[in-house]
């Protein structure tokens, strides 16, 4: 039984708003990453009452923090990112969510990623060690523009830095946006080490984001392989149907719909049952 979850601040601002139309596409897990145009990390803890409050009201709950964790350049101060971790640690914690998505840096444009390997596994390195012990997994994205926005620095990743409590999340419109075709170049690669699977597809050269199926993603072939690979998690909608950028997305209630219907309807037609 697959889990669907969602950025559902895609739909609205407005968090209300953001539970009702979960609540009528039947999805029961949110992947929180702003309410109120307000980041996740910048609430404070009355506002992440009242999320958890409202959220817990709608028969919801939170599948995963979508922090803006590395979302900053190689060479940007890292000791005051590390006190922004320990705030999503926090909001983890006082949310009950047992993953925080995380990225790994975004490079000088030009730069030969090579050069910044061990910076970016040092910094790494570090997240995970503040993170171990608090209950949380942490899942590094495959984000364009970052060190590890290719199959085979996600693995590089994963693997030098070796910790129990980082795992990777599964972007198929980021890869295709840096060229990569995701299932039939990645999914060999990082199966092992997968976590969590966000939804959405992209044409290739275009980079245009599509919902799942209508571009060249692979999403039929990745549900299949993970189907038959048994995997059991969570799949969240992040459309980006209206509006994509660094920090997000925007999609407004009716393209989520359309969204939900695309992966949902693939999933209806390969006979994999889900909630």
């Amino acid at each position: 039984m697959w889990t669907l979850s969602g950025f559902a601040d895609e739909i609205s601002p407005d968090l209300d708003e953001q539970c009702r139309v979960l609540k009528e596409l039947g999805i029961g897990q949110v992947e929180f990453r702003s309410a109120w145009d307000t980041n996740v990390l910048d609430l404070d803890d009355g506002q992440l009452d009242r999320v958890a409050a409202t959220i817990s009201a709608g028969g919801l709950c939170i599948s995963s923090v979508g922090s803006p964790i590395g979302k900053i350049g190689i060479h940007d101060d890292f000791a005051g990112h590390l006190t922004r971790l320990d705030r999503a640690l926090h909001v983890a914690e006082r949310l009950g969510a047992p993953v925080i998505r995380i990225f790994s840096f975004f490079l000088p444009d030009g730069d030969d990623p090579a050069v910044h390997r061990d910076e970016v596994l040092r910094r790494m390195a570090a997240l995970c060690e503040r993170a171990q012990g608090r209950g949380v997994v942490l899942v590094h994205e495959n984000e364009k523009h970052i060190y590890g926005d290719t199959p085979q620095r996600c693995l590089d990743i994963v693997e030098s830095v070796g910790s129990p409590v980082l795992r990777l999340t599964w972007d198929a419109a980021n890869f295709v946006q840096c060229g990569v075709r995701p299932h039939s170049e990645g999914y060999a690669l990082l199966r092992p080490y997968l976590e969590y699977i966000q939804v959405k597809d992209a044409i290739l050269g275009s980079g245009e984001v599509r919902p799942a199926g209508q571009g060249d993603g692979e999403v039929r072939e990745t549900v299949r392989a993970l189907r038959d690979d048994g995997f059991d998690g969570v799949f969240s909608l992040e459309p980006h149907l209206a509006l994509g950028g660094v920090m997000g997305g925007f999609s407004g209630a009716e393209l989520f719909t359309v969204a939900h219907h695309a992966f949902t309807g693939i999933l209806d037609e390969e006979g994999i049952p889900y909630r």
